[in-house]
């Protein structure tokens, strides 16, 4: 049977999320898939729409965050000036911040040395438009529109392979529909919607004797293409997505970013080569009715600490391998609106969180948010450039000695440092 006739006339669907186009198009020039070794891992995760800095990391020593928000502030913790019940303020962390009580998640993970927020910092961009500001944290160049590829792809392409491995699509896997700006360029990476989606689904016997005819066919484009998603399928089935169940009591929310949190265990536990995964959650973007310990950023936060936490959880002494580092691409303006929400700011705030990570201590130099302080007299001012953080996980977490490479125009790199891994 010619191999287009089957295709044509076997009722068969190739499910293709879960190999990118320009990975498909690699694939056919001759990359062979492999084991990769163990090591380590990074997971980034992006909080889209700007993440409201100052009621995640909440100032509650700073007089001034609760002139400026008299309706969507955050109570000091109990305590600390006022007696509330639990989850009706701040969770303190040093006395001067707190945690919002929606992340109480967190907070063991603080008590554990293994995370550490950072405040005031972000793109030095004085963009305050979603698009450009994601693109320019996801390239790593901010205010640099020509940039063509991302900042996580340029890792794996500065830090190539091992010398006995072949390239292997899995160092690089982000859990979306397409394959995000950040992971965007020449390295092989994979997105998908689930594991359960990439597959080859058939009927009856299709899917072997379709594999056959693939293994058996010319080395043209469909063939290699053909040849190398088996592979690809063949090592995900192995870790059998159905069955799988988290450990150590992990419970994963049931929503999206819940279930794509599983799954970046499962390919973590499954030891497939995962360098690099992705995924990321909206809701972020809060101009009305934003709510202080209730509400929607609330209800966001909620699902965000309960996921990570299920991740951490479930990994266990994985955690020694792994950084998880989440980003948004600004805060918001440090006053509230008339909406009792906040519109588009500057500086903003981020978790890492790991077994490498010198945990339990807020990182960065706080600038105040008296009116003199504020950054157009009106944001959380900037004191830590995005890529001073993730230029020290890329090199001290990961091993990368090219920083340079993934972060070009950044060159005060390890003078900027916080210390965090």
């Amino acid at each position: 049977m010619d191999r287009r006739v089957f295709v044509k006339s076997g009722g068969l669907a190739l499910v293709t999320m879960g190999l990118s186009p320009s990975f498909l198009r690699r694939t056919a020039f001759g990359m062979e898939l492999r084991s990769a070794p163990k090591g380590k891992t990074l997971v980034c995760l992006f909080q889209r729409g700007a993440a409201d800095a100052l009621n995640i990391v909440v100032p509650h020593g700073e007089k001034a965050y609760y002139a400026m928000r008299p309706s969507i502030a955050i109570p000091r913790p109990v305590g600390l000036g006022r007696q509330l019940g639990a989850g009706d303020s701040a969770i303190d962390l040093d006395g001067f911040f707190g945690l919002h009580p929606a992340l109480a998640p967190l907070k063991p993970l603080y008590d554990r040395g293994l995370l550490a927020p950072v405040h005031a910092v972000g793109s030095p961009s004085a963009t305050r438009s979603h698009f450009d500001a994601q693109d320019y944290m996801e390239t790593g160049t901010p205010d640099v529109k020509g940039t063509t590829d991302g900042w996580l792809n340029r890792y794996l392409a500065v830090k190539g392979t091992c010398a006995e491995c072949a390239p292997n699509p899995f160092r690089g896997v982000a859990l979306t529909p397409q394959t995000p700006r950040i992971m965007e360029g020449a390295s092989e990476t994979v997105a998908m919607n689930s594991l359960d989606e990439f597959t080859v689904r058939t009927t009856g016997s299709q899917a072997e004797r379709l594999e056959a005819l693939y293994r058996t066919g010319s080395a043209d484009l469909v063939h290699g293409t053909g040849t190398e998603m088996f592979d690809a399928v063949k090592t995900l089935r192995a870790a059998n997505p159905q069955k799988y169940q988290p450990r150590n009591g992990a419970d994963y929310p049931r929503t999206q970013f819940g279930q794509r949190l599983l799954q970046i265990a499962q390919l973590i536990k499954a030891d497939v080569g995962l360098e690099i995964a992705f995924a990321d959650v909206g809701g972020w973007d809060t101009h009305v009715n934003q709510g202080g310990t209730t509400g929607q950023l609330a209800q966001r936060l909620g699902d965000f600490s309960q996921s990570i936490n299920a991740l951490v959880t479930d990994l266990g002494d994985k955690m020694g391998d792994v950084v998880i580092l989440t980003m948004s691409e600004f805060g918001r303006m440090a006053r509230e609106n008339g909406n009792r929400g906040t519109d588009h700011g500057h500086a903003g705030a981020l978790f890492v969180i790991g077994g490498d990570v010198k945990g339990g201590k807020v990182y960065g130099k706080w600038p105040g948010l008296e009116q003199e302080q504020l950054y157009e007299g009106r944001d959380l001012a900037l004191t830590t450039d995005f890529r001073s953080v993730f230029s020290e996980i890329t090199s001290r977490h990961m091993g990368a000695t090219k920083t340079d490479k993934i972060f070009p125009g950044f060159t005060s790199q390890r003078e900027s440092w916080l210390g965090i891994v």
